[in-house]
Order: C-alpha cells, then structure tokens, then sequence
C-alpha cells in the first residue's frame, strides 16, 4: 500500500539533481528545500519526471463528500478515525490528504530511507488534496450504513481516500481508523487537554521487528488488537452520548447521533487490514460483513477461520497474492457459509490505495504503484463489486445488485477466485515467488 524503496530512491535521486554538489555529512536540508523557488523546481522536476502527477478521483456515486477527523480521547488508546461521509453540497474546502509531515518522516522510516526523504515526500506530497469537503455537514434526512475501514502496515488513515470518497459518494459513512498498535508508519495522540489547545502533539512511530524477532507472533498480537480498535471505533461512534471530539474542528459530531443505520455496518481493510477484518468478524458479530483487499494472512491464527459465520468476500490483485496467502485464505471456505473471492486482472497490491493515483505513469508503473490495468478502473471494479456483496448482506435498497456478475467475477477484468495454482500443496508452500511478501504490505 506504499510506495516500495525504489520508487523513494527515485524520488530522492531527482532530488539530489537540484542540491547537487553537497557534503551529505554537513547538509541542513531546511536551508535546501525551505526556499519556494527551490520547492517550485523540485516538484517541477519530479512533476516532469512522474510524466504528469495524477489526482485522486471523485467519488462516482450521487452523493457530495464531506470529511473530518474525529479523536475521543487524550491518551495514546483513544479512538483516532477520519470519517468520509454524505455531505450537503457548499462551498467548503477540499481535504489535505497527508496533514502533517511526521506522516511522511514515518513512511521514510517504513521505507528504510534516509530521514530527508521525509522532507522530500512532504515537499512532493504535503499540499496534495483529495476530493472531499472538509467538515462540511452531514446531509439530512436519511440514515446511512457503516463502514469501518481498516489500513495496512506501514500506512495511516488518510491514504485510503478514494475508496472512501467512493463508497461515502454512494451514501456510506466510512469511518478509517488509525491503528495504534505499532503498524502505523505515524500516528499521534495528545497527552492532556492542555497539548490539544496547543497542538503540542505526541508522535509514535512504526514499531519495527527487533533482532531475532519472530515476525507471526507480534503481528498477530496486532491483529488482535487492530480488531479490538475497529470495534472501539464502532463504540465510539454509535455512542449514546454526543461524541467528544478532542481536536479541534468546526464539524458537530452530535450530526452522527441521527445519521447511520445501527443495524448496517460492515468492516473492510487491505492487506493487514484484510486480516484485521476476519479478526473483527470473529470478535465482533455487530460486523455483518466483511471484505478484504488483498488480505495478508500471516498475522492470523488459524483457529479463526472457522470461527466467524458472517459472510465475507476476498477482492484480490493479481500481482501481491502468491500460493501460502491463497491457501489460508480458502480455509475460510467452509460449507455453510457466505465467501467470495475475485481477482482483478493486472492489478498491483497498490491498487487499493491513494499512491497508484499520486503518481504519474511511467512511475508508477516502473516502481509497481500501477498495475497493467488502469488505476481508475480497479477502482471502479473494487467499489462495484463490494456495493454488489454490501447491499445482498446489509439488506439494502439500492440498486447495487445490478452488479452481482462482478461479485462472481464475470468482467474481463476479473478472474473468478484465483490465478494461483494451489493444487500442489507442499510445493506451493515452499515457493515464495520471489518475493518476501510478508514483509510488503
């Protein structure tokens, strides 16, 4: 769901065009990178570079898009989400998509770069916007179903956008928690009341693997507790109570209290966050469906699969999933029970998120930001196929049946079930396809 170490190499070698030469032991990257007409050749450089910048994409539905940030509390346990949702139509502001630089001095450590790439992603990305109107109302007179969205390792809850927007834009509330169990390249919280009416905010970073470490073990202590946050998120926001915001935001959280459908809600995540949505289903039964995005299955223990009876649905890229991962997740599939799985066909891991959308093509397809298939229409595809599975198990009354084919994975875009052959089970297991999958997400 980020960008791999080489596309950040790339962006830093472009970079060093303009600084060149320099002394990397005495260089102060402010004095380089503060100056506008330097910030203007740099992004004019990389602009050029990406072969034009794309934009993130309006959601496809009816509905305007509003978002905020919602906080509960002042300790490093408190609920932190930003909520896509209806919105009334205005003259509002779009959304920052990355709001503070400490997100990109994460993504530098997730990437194992130099700490100056985190100058140069917030140069490059700091002021990109998404398309959501920022703490504009919630539109009235319908209550609309829920959706807890959960991200992936190394991520955070802002670069799920456009799927966001999208299912908010079909009339959605999309509630994308900020993890705080470690899997998070950055996340804050405030200490007390008096660092929030400061801002003086208290930043963790990603809690990486110690030497010698087991690497199953943590994340499925993580797992655990990621599925515990997702349902506190559902806490939170179904509360009784008007819900205290501790940030500071122009937008009523007491707008909530009357606009979503208690008895439809549903929980989606990539990659660590497909994991995170079978632990939730297990957990949690106000979860009445699920679906997974490209599911990393190495954080659950295998007890779970057969433990949970809500209906869930496996949407996969063609590029990420490899024989073990398949596997694990056809344990899922037992009699009785609802499960889907599709793939799309050309797809990267980094379809499901913002990144495929913030590169240029001839980047994002050399550092595997873009699949061989359109980055609009894996979208498109995503979004279809997962309204399809939400009307038919939240009982909806929309018209999102229409596409039920997509759901069986009948487009030309799509494989039903799987590519992998997994009829060789020992040899499978011993293949990792070249790629340390576990450790990408």
């Amino acid at each position: 769901m980020l960008p791999p170490k080489l596309h950040a190499f790339f962006c830093l070698c472009s970079y060093l065009t303009l600084v060149h030469p320099f002394d990397w032991q005495h260089l102060n990257p402010v004095a380089h990178i503060e100056p506008s007409a330097r910030i203007s050749k740099i992004q004019a450089l990389i602009a050029t570079a990406m072969s034009g910048q794309a934009k993130i994409p309006k959601g496809s539905g009816p509905y305007s898009v509003g978002c905020t940030d919602l906080m509960s509390k002042y300790t490093a346990k408190s609920t932190f989400l930003r909520l896509y949702y209806p919105s009334q139509p205005g003259d509002y502001s779009d959304t920052v998509w990355i709001p503070n630089k400490e997100y990109f001095y994460g993504l530098s450590k997730f990437l194992g770069t130099h700490w100056l790439m985190g100058k140069i992603l917030n140069v490059l990305f700091g002021s990109m916007k998404t398309p959501a109107s920022w703490n504009s109302p919630v539109r009235t007179g319908e209550k609309y179903p829920l959706i807890v969205l959960s991200h992936g390792l190394g991520a955070f809850r802002t670069i799920y956008s456009a799927i966001g927007n999208d299912l908010a834009s079909h009339g959605f509330i999309v509630a994308t928690v900020e993890h705080r169990d470690g899997s998070a390249s950055a996340t804050y919280y405030f200490k007390d009341q008096s660092a929030a009416e400061i801002g003086n905010k208290s930043w963790l970073y990603l809690r990486a693997l110690r030497q010698g470490e087991e690497q199953a073990p943590l994340r499925n202590a993580q797992v655990q507790q990621r599925a515990k946050e997702c349902s506190e998120a559902l806490n939170v926001i179904l509360s009784a109570f008007p819900v205290k915001n501790v940030l500071h935001s122009d937008f009523d959280m007491q707008q909530l209290k009357d606009s979503i459908d208690r008895n439809k809600i549903a929980v989606i995540g990539h990659s660590f966050g497909g994991a995170t949505v079978i632990q939730a289903l297990h957990d949690d039964q106000r979860f009445r469906c699920g679906i997974a995005l490209d599911a990393w299955m190495l954080p659950m223990d295998e007890k779970v699969y057969s433990r949970f009876s809500q209906p869930l649905f496996f949407i996969n890229s063609e590029g990420f999933q490899y024989p073990d991962n398949i596997i694990k997740m056809k344990k899922c599939f037992l009699p009785g029970k609802e499960r889907k799985m599709i793939t799309i066909r050309g797809s990267v891991h980094q379809n499901f998120a913002d990144f495929t959308f913030a590169t240029g093509k001839v980047t994002g397809h050399l550092f595997t930001l873009k699949g061989d298939i359109d980055s609009n229409v894996a979208l498109n595809l995503t979004s279809k196929a997962s309204l399809a599975f939400l009307q038919k198990h939240l009982g909806l009354q929309k018209d999102f049946d229409k596409w039920d084919y997509l759901i069986e994975g009948e487009d030309d875009h799509l494989i039903p079930g799987t590519s992998i052959d997994i009829s060789n089970q020992h040899d499978t297991l011993q293949n990792s396809t070249g790629i340390d999958k576990h450790n990408v997400d």
